[in-house]
């Protein structure tokens, strides 16, 4: 097989140049679209069930929501497992699919079966709904809402959170791989009606009675059409309220002897605020309004992140005067520094490759061949990682080793140099029948070094759950990269020898010399070995030995330091920690 396909390589140039183009087309393409992130995703498959029921202790929490929720899901097939939280007004359910199980999938099947799960729970106790679909790694990008200095008196809290939850939240939920927009801080506008219990009970009013009167007269009514002519006037109640004007002025109880009673008449309606557990503060004790961009599961956060710029840059033209949105945490930072990391290291390592096989090989043309099967592999590598959803991080790009990469080709045209220098070419043979014979009895010896480099990682693809989600995509590019070198090898490298290298080409002096006072130390070293293969043998298992106490002594981490320079700080308050007091 190697043969026919060397044989073909060498005999039609045009067609592997044509291929080699197409490569790097694809590849440069590929590297366009590759997501790019810091570190791979490992969150598990997971659906959140979150239901808020702010008059609800714990206690009561997980047994009228949590348990229930828990009771109903646990009939779906492919959970591997379920765990919950139950906290002052709040309720998570997380439902952990396998691996295998699409997520749209079974946040369908989760979403059935809610319905069920609302007729258990107690009306007006609380409504479960379904988490965004985001993990772990979807916190992308922070941002605080604040007022320009000189208008803070004119924009309270509850304004800039309004401006937050109407305006730049809603703006950039339509943005393309955004899950949710999670807003904190500031306090969230409510109309207040603060009854007074002295004119209620003159009255002869119930809380009830109230309640339901607001009910009644917030909402519109529709009825038929009466035509007019040519014309049609249809007809309609607008009883939804606006203001607090409005709910004021809501009658609770009507009789043809007396005059309505109104809500103003037994209480104050009034502009408030929600009950808030959390607050956001910036600088020192500066309270402050803001939110998190939630990117969607399996989205290219550099895409993302960047549209979010774009958008956010014209939310600002958008703001009332003074209003600005000022982001603090962009993870944009620690992709670039990890990537700006990862490229380094390969640049500086390709370049120590190069200048080794130019040095060695003792040709420029022939350091040329073998070199340029790296960026060619590359490319190659990166295609295949697209093709198999396989993004572009620290472990990923951070495990290629080039000098893996150009094995099989400096095999090769070391190959075709010695055919090229052996004792008693001539310079009128021909060259390229030289480079095809030189290329066909080397292959298959060079091929297995490849493979076995592939075999070794393979057994890593069989890693399930967070190990698997962490290192399969370092041994998935390096099979990749050492698959398309395998390739180049076996097409490109025997084409570019039989076009560049020549009978009677010739190599440096100084690399010859490396070379002789390498051979020249290796040659006692291997005869002293022959002769005494015991202590050899002694020595290298002492050391192999010695290797595997330092190994087993030696500190582990399972995820790589990262550093961006950004500090999130959040915190959690104690049981019974006073809010105000924290801020």
């Amino acid at each position: 097989m190697f043969e026919k396909i060397i044989t073909f390589s060498v005999r039609n140039k045009a067609v592997v140049a044509i291929g080699i183009a197409a490569l790097v087309v694809w590849g440069l393409y590929s590297l366009q679209q590759l997501p790019i992130d810091a570190v791979p995703d490992i969150t598990n498959n997971q659906v959140q069930v979150v239901t808020l029921s702010p008059a609800l202790a714990p206690q009561e929490v997980e047994r009228l929501i949590t348990m229930p929720v828990e009771l109903t899901m646990a009939s779906i097939p492919g959970i591997s497992e379920m765990r919950s939280m139950s906290r002052f007004g709040l309720s998570v359910v997380t439902i952990v699919f396998e691996d295998d199980v699409d997520v749209y999938w079974a946040r369908a099947q989760v979403d059935q079966r809610l319905i069920e799960v609302q007729r258990e729970i107690p009306q007006g106790a609380g409504t479960p709904i379904l988490a965004p679909v985001t993990t772990g790694l979807g916190e992308i990008y922070q941002y605080t809402l604040r007022a320009k200095p000189g208008y803070e008196s004119r924009y309270s809290l509850t304004e800039l959170r309004t401006i937050q939850d109407w305006i730049v939240r809603r703006r950039l939920l339509g943005t393309q791989g955004i899950a949710d927009i999670s807003s904190f801080g500031g306090y969230l506008k409510q109309l207040e009606i603060a009854l007074d219990p002295v004119r209620m009970r003159s009255a002869g009013i119930s809380v009830d009675e109230i309640i339901t009167a607001v009910d009644r007269n917030n909402a519109n009514g529709g009825g038929a059409y009466i035509e007019r002519r040519s014309d049609v006037q249809y007809i309609r109640t607008d009883g939804i309220v606006h203001s607090s004007e409005d709910v004021a002025n809501i009658v609770v109880r009507s009789s043809s002897e007396s005059t309505p009673l109104r809500i103003r008449d037994v209480a104050e309606v009034r502009e408030g605020h929600a009950i808030r557990y959390g607050a956001m503060t910036r600088g020192s004790t500066i309270e402050a309004v803001g939110g998190i961009v939630l990117m969607l599961k399996g989205a290219n956060s550099s895409q993302v992140i960047a549209t979010v710029k774009s958008t956010i840059d014209e939310i600002q033209k958008t703001l009332p005067e003074g209003v600005i949105v000022e982001p603090f945490l962009d993870r944009t930072k620690l992709v670039s520094k990890a990537i700006s990391t990862v490229s380094t290291n390969l640049i500086e390592g390709a370049l120590i490759v190069i200048f080794v096989l130019v040095l060695m090989l003792g040709n420029l043309r022939a350091g040329f061949i073998v070199a340029s099967v790296i960026p060619l592999a590359m490319l190659f590598a990166v295609s295949m990682m697209r093709v198999f959803g396989v993004s572009g991080n620290l472990m990923s790009l951070g495990a290629l080793d080039f000098g893996l990469i150009v094995d099989g080709a400096v095999i090769i045209v070391e190959s075709v140099l010695h055919a090229l220098h052996m004792p008693g070419r001539k310079r009128h043979d021909d060259s390229q029948q030289t480079v095809l014979e030189a290329s066909i009895g080397i292959r298959r010896s060079a091929a297995f070094g490849e493979l076995i480099i592939m075999i070794v990682y393979i057994p890593i693809l069989s890693l399930v759950g967070i190990e698997g989600k962490m290192f399969k995509p370092m041994a998935q590019t390096v099979i990749f990269a050492v698959a398309g070198a395998f390739i180049l090898s076996t097409t490109y490298v025997p084409m570019m020898s039989a076009l560049l290298l020549k009978q009677g080409i010739k190599t440096w002096t100084f690399a010859d010399s490396i070379m002789s006072v390498i051979a020249r130390a290796y040659r006692p070293a291997r005869r002293f070995a022959m002769r005494s293969m015991r202590l050899a043998l002694i020595t290298t298992f002492s050391f192999f030995a010695v290797s595997i106490v330092v190994f087993m002594n030696m500190g582990g981490e399972f995820l790589p330091q990262l550093d961006e320079g950004d500090f999130a700080i959040e915190m959690r308050l104690m049981t019974g920690q006073n809010l105000s007091a924290s801020i």
